[in-house]
């Protein structure tokens, strides 16, 4: 028998339909879920109110990311998070002619 070794290699990352960076966010999201339930639970908040609370933003959680996923795509995230780091317009203070002359050393 023969077995197909390294299947997916050169294919992107998915799971259940999420690509790429969405697995971390909804990873991330969902252990922040839990860890706030734990806090919960441990500052004597009731049992039912801890399940609601992790229900309910553990849903929102979820749904927000496949939402995401489905409106900006694979790489929409990194796109995202490229265009706060790049600038509006720039701004040039020099004259033309300044800026058309070679500067000479002295």
């Amino acid at each position: 028998m023969e077995y197909p070794i390294n299947k997916g290699v050169g294919k992107r990352v998915e799971f259940k339909g999420l690509t790429a960076g969405y697995l971390f966010l909804f990873a991330g999201g969902l252990a922040a879920v839990l860890l706030s339930v734990i806090a919960l639970y441990l500052a004597g908040a009731d049992s039912l109110v801890c399940i609601l609370f992790g229900f309910s933003s553990g849903s929102l959680a979820v749904w927000l990311t496949f939402r995401m996923n489905r409106k900006f795509g694979e790489h929409g995230l990194m796109k995202r998070l490229a265009e706060k780091r790049h600038p509006r317009y720039l701004i040039h203070r020099r004259r033309l002619f300044r800026l058309l002359t070679k500067r000479q050393k002295r």
